[in-house]
C-alpha cells in the first residue's frame, strides 16, 4: 500500500519550473495515451452559485493508463473577484488514487499543475499550427497567471518571438505582464490600448481572459493564416470560429457549456467547422492551412492534469519534498 503523501505549492512549484520541458512532454503523451483510448475522460461538472454567475468550481475526474496506470480528480475554483484583493483566480487541489486498490496515495496543491498543463497544451497546438517555434509578433489577451505560464513555456520550448504585445482592460495588469516579460525573458514587451490593436499584424493570438461571452465577434477579426490559441475557450464568435480552421483537444469535450466552438456548433447545427483533434495533427492524421485564420480551443482534460500530477508526485518524492502522513487512514484492515 502506497504511502500518503500531500504535495503543497512551493514544492509543486519547484519542480514544474525545473521541468517544463518535461511538462510538454507529459502532456503530450497523455493526448497520445487518450486518443488510443488508454484513459477514461468523464465530463467535467460544474458547480455554480445562482449569487455569483461568474464563479464557478470544476470537477475533472480521470483515468490514465500506459505506464500511469492512475486515477485522480482535480477539484479546481475560478473566483475572478480575487484579482480586487490580489489573490489568484484560481485554485486547485488533485487527488491521486491507486488503481489497484482504489485508495487516495497524494494529495497536491493543483493551481500550478493546472497553469502548468494549460500552457504546455497551448505551446503543442502553437508548434503544430505554426509549424516551427518562431514568431514575429505574439499578441497576448488577458494578463493574469495563464499568460505569463504561456510565456514562460515559450522561453522553456526555445521559441524565438520578436515580441509579445499585450492587451488588458486592467492597465496595470497588462503593465505588470509587459515588465515580466521584458525583465525575466529574452523578449521583447509592449502593451497595446485595444484587442484589436493587439491582434492586428500578430503572427500569433493567445486569448487568457475570463470572458463568459463572446467579444471577438467581427468577422475578418483574424487574418488568413494567424494562430489563434483560444485557451479561455470564449472571447470567439461562433461566426468567427465558423470561418476558420479548427482543432480542439478533444472534440466531444469541447463542444460543450457554451466554449466558442460549442456555439458555432449551436449557430450551424453541425460540426464540418471543425478540422480535427491535436492528436490527430501531432500524428499527420489531418493537416491545417493557411487560407483561413488556425484556431486552437482546448478544453483541458482530467488526464493532462493526471499525468503533470502524477510526475511531479514522482519527482517531489524523490526530491523529498513531500510531507508524508502514515496514518492518515488510520486502521485500514477490514477485520480486527
Amino acid at each position: 500500500m502506497l504511502p500518503f503523501h500531500i504535495v503543497d505549492g512551493r514544492s509543486v512549484e519547484a519542480v514544474i519550473s525545473s521541468s517544463r520541458n518535461r511538462v510538454v512532454d507529459w502532456v503530450e503523451e497523455a493526448y497520445l495515451l487518450h486518443a488510443e483510448g488508454a484513459s477514461v475522460n468523464p465530463d467535467s461538472h460544474f458547480l455554480k452559485f445562482p449569487q455569483k454567475p461568474d464563479t464557478r468550481i470544476i470537477a475533472l475526474p480521470a483515468f490514465l493508463g500506459g505506464a500511469y496506470g492512475a486515477a485522480g480528480i482535480k477539484w479546481v475554483s475560478s473566483f475572478p473577484s480575487n484579482i480586487e484583493r490580489n489573490i489568484a483566480r484560481a485554485s486547485a487541489a488533485l487527488i491521486l488514487n491507486d488503481y489497484e486498490t482504489g485508495y487516495p496515495f497524494a494529495l497536491l496543491e493543483a493551481s500550478r499543475i493546472s497553469a502548468a498543463r494549460t500552457a504546455a497544451s497551448a505551446v503543442l497546438g502553437a508548434e503544430e499550427l505554426a509549424g516551427s517555434r518562431n514568431a514575429g509578433t505574439v499578441a497576448v489577451i488577458g494578463a493574469g497567471v495563464i499568460a505569463r505560464t504561456v510565456v514562460d513555456f515559450f522561453e522553456s520550448r526555445g521559441w524565438s518571438v520578436d515580441q509579445f504585445v499585450i492587451h488588458d482592460r486592467k492597465a496595470q495588469h497588462m503593465a505588470s505582464l509587459a515588465r515580466y516579460i521584458y525583465s525575466s525573458t529574452p523578449y521583447r514587451s509592449d502593451t497595446r490600448s485595444s484587442v484589436e490593436s493587439a491582434i492586428s499584424g500578430s503572427d500569433m493570438v493567445v486569448l487568457t481572459t475570463t470572458a463568459g461571452t463572446p467579444y471577438i465577434t467581427q468577422p475578418g477579426a483574424f487574418s488568413n493564416g494567424q494562430v489563434v490559441l483560444n485557451i479561455s475557450l470564449r472571447d470567439i464568435g461562433p461566426e468567427v470560429v465558423a470561418a476558420s480552421h479548427n482543432i480542439l483537444d478533444d472534440v466531444d469535450h469541447c463542444l460543450k457549456a457554451n466554449t466558442s466552438p460549442h456555439l458555432a456548433e449551436q449557430l450551424l447545427g453541425h460540426r464540418d467547422f471543425v478540422d480535427g483533434s491535436l492528436p490527430e495533427l501531432m500524428t499527420g492524421k489531418i493537416q491545417v492551412g493557411g487560407d483561413k485564420p488556425k484556431i486552437f480551443s482546448p478544453f483541458g482534460l482530467g488526464v493532462l492534469d493526471l499525468a503533470v500530477g502524477l510526475n511531479v508526485y514522482r519527482a517531489a518524492v524523490e526530491r523529498g519534498l513531500t510531507t508524508e502522513i502514515p496514518d492518515f487512514f488510520g486502521d485500514m484492515t477490514r477485520w480486527p
